[in-house]
């Protein structure tokens, strides 16, 4: 057993139990700490795979763009786990079941394992260029087309996101900086005449019995 063969199954085992910890923790930010240490083993298997590309775009895209997002989201807003974990034990399972399929259909499709002699075998020249380069040739001359469909269904989705931000609310107080530009001096301070208000003296007091003041 090579030192290649034991990293693997060292980073698998460490991908396993974090990606277990992930639906297990009952802390939102746990959960998110183990999905990005689930990122970071799965770009290593990829670096041991030779899929340098690959490991580099789940570290930057995924770990350094969107799981830190998510894990200032979960920390700005303090989610309360209490309330999702309602009905877990009624809804075990249905989901049992779920996940003993989808582990069966995965099994079918691996047991007959890969069949390295069918796959391409690179010439001098392409290994020379590099997985990067050869994954860009491929990307925008075979695959093209889907490349352009997906860019705009990612491309719509952002729209739609947007545009159910920015909708207006009933029960929203903000401010339209356009409309406090246009505001001039006369609508901030008004100036108005009015005549002077004089006091009124104050009545003498009565004299007492005794004749005295």
């Amino acid at each position: 057993m090579d030192i290649t063969t034991i990293l693997f199954y060292v980073f698998s085992g460490i991908l396993l139990v974090s990606s277990f910890r992930v639906i297990t923790a009952r802390s939102t930010v746990h959960a998110a700490l183990f999905l990005i240490l689930s990122f970071f083993t799965a770009s290593c298997i990829w670096m041991l795979l030779k899929a340098e590309f690959l490991a580099i775009a789940l570290v930057l895209v995924y770990i350094g763009a969107v799981m830190v997002l998510f894990l200032f989201v979960v920390m700005m807003l303090d989610l309360n786990t209490d309330s999702m974990r309602e009905g877990f034990w009624k809804h075990l399972p249905v989901a049992a079941v779920i996940g003993a399929l989808i582990a069966f259909e995965m099994g079918i499709v691996l047991m007959g394992g890969f069949q390295l002699s069918d796959a391409p075998v690179a010439t001098a020249a392409q290994l020379q260029q590099g997985n990067t380069k050869l994954l860009g040739i491929e990307i925008y001359t075979s695959y093209l087309y889907p490349l352009q469909i997906a860019a705009v269904l990612l491309l719509v989705a952002i729209v739609a996101a947007i545009a159910l931000t920015l909708r207006r609310r009933k029960d929203s107080r903000a401010m339209d900086a356009s409309e406090q530009v246009k505001v001039t001096k006369a609508d901030r301070l008004k100036i108005i005449k009015m005549a002077p208000t004089v006091a009124a003296p104050a009545p003498a007091a009565a004299p007492n019995e005794g004749g005295q003041a």
